[in-house]
C-alpha cells in the first residue's frame, strides 16, 4: 500500500522568547532515503524528495529555518510532533540530536525517558515511543541567518 506523503507530513510548531516576529520562516521538507550499492560494494544513501512512501520506507524530515527580519531571534525552539504513522529512528546524519518526548510534555535524551507498559510497570522508552522531537537553537539567530535540523523516521 502506498501513501501520499501529505498523509504523514509533520508540522513544526515554533516558539521563541520574545516573539519571533514576521521575519522567521520555517520550511518542512520530507525526503525518502534511496539505498544503492556502489561499485566497491558499500551502501550509499541518497535523499530524494518524497512524493509517495510505503510502509517500511525510511524518510528524513528536514526543518530549514531563516531569520528574514532585521533583528536577531533569541530563544528559538523548533518542536515537531510525529504523525502516528511514523516511528522515530534518530537524528539525521549531520543534524544535531533533538530532545525527544514520549508524551509531548517531558523532553530529554531517549535514554532518560520511561513509558508505562501494558503490565503497568515503567519501562525504558524506545524510538517507537517518541511522539515529538524538538531542537532549542542555543545562540541568537542573526538577521539573514539560516539553519537546518532533521530527523529520520520510518513509515509504520
Amino acid at each position: 500500500m502506498r501513501f501520499p506523503i501529505g498523509l504523514c507530513t509533520a508540522v513544526a510548531a515554533l516558539t521563541a522568547a520574545p516573539a519571533f516576529g514576521a521575519g522567521l520562516t520555517v520550511t518542512n521538507t520530507v525526503f525518502a532515503q534511496q539505498r544503492s550499492t556502489a561499485p566497491d560494494g558499500t551502501t550509499r544513501i541518497a535523499l530524494t524528495p518524497a512524493t509517495r512512501v510505503t510502509p517500511g520506507d525510511r524518510v528524513v524530515y528536514q526543518l530549514a529555518y531563516r531569520n528574514g527580519g532585521a533583528q536577531p531571534i533569541e530563544g528559538l525552539t523548533l518542536n515537531n510532533p510525529l504523525p502516528d504513522a511514523l516511528a522515530y529512528r534518530g537524528p539525521a546524519q549531520g543534524s544535531p540530536a533533538p530532545e525527544v518526548s514520549v508524551d509531548g510534555k517531558t523532553y530529554g535524551p531517549l535514554a532518560t525517558l520511561k513509558v508505562r507498559g501494558a503490565d503497568g510497570a515503567w519501562h525504558a522508552a524506545r524510538p517507537e515511543d517518541v511522539t515529538h522531537v524538538r531542537w532549542r537553537i542555543a545562540n541568537a539567530l542573526p538577521a539573514g541567518a539560516a539553519g537546518k535540523v532533521a530527523f529520520e523516521a520510518v513509515l509504520k
